[in-house]
């Protein structure tokens, strides 16, 4: 049985440090079992200046068993499936515990995007092209970045706007959209 207090807790913690680690946590539509995570690429990395959207959901033994997580947003990584975005992440299987939280295990994941682990990969091309080929890796994840994971500040400016005019407070369109990586229509469902 999923402890719903206590992902309820772990999402208070995620929202009073968001504005220092720029990890978020907030539920997909109105349970809490499914969810959208968003971690900032990491500094000195082809993904630095993305945000990344991470799915989300809690199985029925949390929090003695992982949360199920992939990403949303493409990301050319070893260790991410550049097709279904599952993540290989030791953590996230055989070497979860219970004193972990949805933060720290999104903050394991930002940190395998700093160190991906070729020899035990999600995405064997990719680890090929790591190991073989590391400059051409560099380029694409960076390519992938800038095409998947960043949104324009003009865009931005552009659907707040729109939301503003549509009579929600702009702080609010602000948070979600950034929530939801920019996606009109997400923000939207939040936002009703």
């Amino acid at each position: 049985m999923i402890d719903f207090s206590r992902v309820q807790k772990e999402l208070v913690e995620c929202r009073k440090d968001a504005a220092g680690s720029g990890i978020q946590v907030s539920p997909k539509s109105d349970n809490l079992v499914n969810l959208i995570g968003t971690i900032p690429g990491p500094t000195g990395t082809p993904y630095e200046g993305g945000v990344f959207q991470i799915e989300i959901t809690i199985p029925d033994g949390y929090p003695f068993e992982p949360p199920k997580m992939k990403f949303t947003t493409k990301v050319w990584h070893p260790n991410i499936s550049s097709q279904s975005g599952a993540i290989c992440l030791d953590i996230l299987k055989d070497q979860w515990s219970p004193a972990l939280t949805l933060k720290t295990a999104l903050l394991s994941v930002q940190a395998l995007l700093s160190a991906p682990q070729p020899d035990d990969p999600q995405d064997a091309v990719v680890a090929q092209q790591y190991l073989k080929d590391y400059q051409t890796f560099v380029n694409t994840a960076r390519y992938w970045t800038e095409s998947f994971a960043k949104t324009s500040s003009r865009g931005v400016e552009d659907k707040v706007q729109k939301f503003v005019e549509m009579g929600f407070p702009e702080a609010q369109v602000r948070s979600i959209l950034e929530a939801v990586g920019g996606d009109e229509n997400l923000a939207l469902e939040r936002l009703l």
